[in-house]
Parts: C-alpha cells; structure tokens; sequence
C-alpha cells in the first residue's frame, strides 16, 4: 500500500524501493530485535486467532532451514473467550515450541484464561505454561537457538498491564531490551 501511494504521487520506482526499506514497521507490528546470539524476537499485535495465524505463517516463511519458531503469548481478559482455545490451536499448528501466558487478565484468573487456551490444543503435555509473562518471555528468549525466531504476540505496542485492576508499566520490547542487557542473558529457561 505504501509503495502504491508514492507511486502515485509521483516518485519514481528507483528512489521509491530504497526509501520504503528505510520505513520502520509500526510500534507492535512485526518490530525486530535481534538477540545476541544471531536469534531473532518478533513483538506482535497479533491478538486473534487469525492473526496470530497470518504472524505465525509469516515466520515460518521466512525462517532459515533449521530455525524454529518460538510463540509466546496470552489472551486478554474480560475480552472474547472463544478466541482462547483457536490461538492457542493456531500456535500448536504452526510454532515449534509455545508458551502460555498472561495478557492482560484484567477481572479474570489467569489460571482460567490459560486453562480455556489449552481447551484448543491436541496436545496439550508439549506446551509450556508460565503465568508470569514476563518470565514466559525471557523463557523463550533463553530456549532460541541462533537462527530461531521468538515470536512474543498479543501486547504489541502497549505499555501496561492490567491484573485485578492493578495497572503496571509493562512492555514487551522492553522485556526483551532488558533480557538482551542481563549479564547473563535471562538464563531463565
């Protein structure tokens, strides 16, 4: 589409093509920090089963031969409760390695959310699960393997996080930034 709309206006294809390359995606849509072993964390939006789907199917297209896709993710509370069990199958059919966590519980349990997504899985013994999503990320961080992608969706760009209506600064990239700073890079696995 952007591409499209500079076209229009008139700029021509040569300058066009370089420029857009420079173009960083939007906060919480596909951001990329490469992790200090050559692995990569995507920090996503995606927070329904058909995007977490499309973000998935995106990775595994363009992951090296040998790379696997790590998906941590939650679902938020008090939001649609039949989307939990079709993520949650949606991780399974296309990550490598899925990890369960918290995304916003607001009034709910956690527990309960979590236990509702792993109502959608065939095998539920292969996924891990940690409430803390904080620690569900640096698990992930820790288990990547240099070619591996982190795919860490459902926040995105948000800074908070909302449980029993306690809000907190919260921030995935900034999980990740902190993870990739730590002496000992997370050993959290």
């Amino acid at each position: 589409a952007a591409l499209a709309t500079v076209l229009a206006l008139g700029m021509p294809l040569s300058v066009a093509v370089p420029a857009l390359n420079q173009v960083a995606p939007p906060l919480g849509r596909m951001q990329r920090i490469s992790l200090p072993n050559g692995a990569v964390a995507v920090i996503d939006y995606a927070h329904t089963p058909d995007a977490l789907d499309q973000v998935l199917r995106a990775l595994r297209d363009h992951r090296a031969t040998g790379a696997n896709i790590i998906c941590v993710f939650g679902c938020g509370g008090d939001r649609d409760q039949g989307k939990r069990p079709l993520m949650a199958a949606a991780a399974e059919r296309l990550a490598d390695t899925v990890i369960l966590t918290s995304d916003n519980p607001r009034s709910e349990s956690p527990e309960a959310i979590i236990a509702q997504m792993c109502a959608g899985l065939t095998k539920p013994n292969d996924v891990q699960i940690e409430r803390d999503r904080g620690k569900a990320i640096a698990r992930a961080l820790a288990q990547a393997g240099d070619k591996d992608w982190v795919l860490i969706a459902g926040k995105g760009h948000e800074t908070t996080q909302e449980i029993q209506g306690q809000i907190t600064a919260f921030s995935d990239w900034e999980q990740v930034l902190a993870w990739c700073a730590s002496p000992n890079q997370g050993g959290a696995a």
